[in-house]
């Protein structure tokens, strides 16, 4: 499945968007558009299937905006280049991990040998605790 996704060519329904990044640059920041932008339509792609859109929307509801759209960026380099090969591989990252199917959990039985030893640690911890209460020293 993981090959799968990146061998659909997703990036041909995904928006990119360069903007003025933040943080240190000096003037370069303010002149140079390099904070790219990756908007995703995840109801309206057409290489997702209907059960990966619903996974998708669920999982990634905290990133998919109210209009649908799953919006990632990157602004950790000076070039724009760079970044949009970073929040290509972010996307890819965040669809792939989405849609993994978790383990299903094998119910387990605790063995006779491990119930009896718990059963005798009991034992031994309440006894400890009522002699505790029963003994009555010299300063009483």
């Amino acid at each position: 499945m993981m090959l799968l996704i990146r061998e659909r060519g997703l990036e041909r329904e995904c928006t990119f968007t360069a903007v003025r990044s933040s943080g240190p640059g000096g003037q370069n920041v303010n002149k140079v558009a390099t904070k790219v932008e990756l908007a995703f339509h995840v109801r309206n792609s057409e290489l997702l299937t209907e059960e990966e859109k619903l996974t998708l929307s669920e999982k990634l509801a905290s990133k998919i905006n109210d209009d649908g759209y799953l919006k990632i960026n990157d602004s950790s380099s000076r070039s724009q280049a760079t970044n949009r090969e970073n929040v290509l591989l972010k996307f890819y990252d965040t669809v792939e991990k989405a849609l993994i199917k978790p383990k299903k959990r094998k119910p387990t039985r605790i063995p006779k040998a491990v119930k009896e030893k718990i059963k005798v640690n009991k034992i031994k911890t309440a006894e400890k605790k009522s002699n505790r209460r029963s003994y009555k020293g010299d300063w009483y």
